[in-house]
């Protein structure tokens, strides 16, 4: 008889041990699952604070319309962004009289 209560004893052992490791897993995966979702929640926070910031001194960028090309410009460090199309819309005017003053006084602002 006491080896019989051994072997069940051993059994639940056995058992009480896949049933930790069970639950081990399913809240590590959770928690990965958790921290994913938190990650990807303060990356928008990031994305939104930064938006049509300059990314040298961090002041809000406002956009300005010279010679039909728009700008994004800070009005405290005098940085100037453009996309490629605008750059684009720059350089085929390039040939025109005036252009590269033009660029030349974006610069030196």
């Amino acid at each position: 008889m006491d080896e019989k209560d051994r072997l069940g004893d051993k059994l639940r052992e056995a058992e009480k041990g896949r049933e930790d490791q069970y639950f081990a897993r399913r809240d590590r995966e959770l928690l990965a699952k958790l921290r994913s979702e938190k990650a990807h929640e303060v990356e928008a926070v990031i994305k939104q604070a930064a938006h049509m910031r300059c990314p040298k001194c961090g002041e809000p960028l406002r956009s300005a319309t010279r010679h039909e090309v728009v700008l994004d410009e800070c009005p405290a460090c005098h940085g100037m962004w453009v996309t490629p199309a605008e750059l684009e819309r720059v350089a085929a005017r390039e040939h025109e009289p005036g252009v590269s003053r033009w660029l030349r006084g974006l610069i030196r602002r």
